[in-house]
């Protein structure tokens, strides 16, 4: 049976895989190595991509160049949304992400070292599907993989 995730009115697949891609925005680089690496342990099959900024982020789900060739840069299924990053934000491309009518089914999880009551209110308010906290460990990474299939599977296919 094939993956697949609705965004807007379109059902995207990493042609790789043929399982929704992820998107990660993070700005620290030892974030992404860790989070990557998580979810290889865990078997975690879903291309990710990952961008550094926002602003990125944006551009990246507009299709706007370098990100605009879509077999090298699907449409994400998922994206993990850090929320503590200079300039725009997570709360931010949050805001404008579920402002985009296509991309209004876009699974979005907020990944945070911050457990403060106030973000967790702030992005449930705002449209976040999940919120995950980091830091991220190889020992929770089978947990953090069952819940973003949870979060995949939950009204977005």
């Amino acid at each position: 049976m094939e993956s697949r995730v609705r965004v807007g009115e379109l059902c995207v697949n990493d042609s790789k895989t043929g399982m929704p891609a992820v998107l990660l925005v993070e700005n620290n680089e030892n974030d992404v190595l860790l989070v990557r690496r998580s979810f290889e342990r865990a078997g975690f099959g879903h291309q990710v991509q990952s961008v550094g900024s926002g602003q990125d982020a944006i551009a990246y789900l507009r299709g706007n160049p370098p990100y605009d060739d879509r077999g090298k840069f699907p449409l994400p299924g998922l994206l993990l949304l850090d929320i503590k990053m200079p300039g725009m934000d997570g709360f931010e491309v949050l805001q404008w992400i579920r402002r985009q009518w296509e991309f209004s089914h876009l699974c979005v999880a907020m990944l945070t070292t911050s457990d403060e009551i106030r973000d967790v209110n702030r992005a449930y308010k705002l449209g976040a599907d999940s919120f995950l906290v980091k830091p991220l460990d190889f020992e929770n990474a089978a947990e953090l993989f069952r819940s973003l299939d949870s979060v995949l599977a939950r009204g977005h296919s």
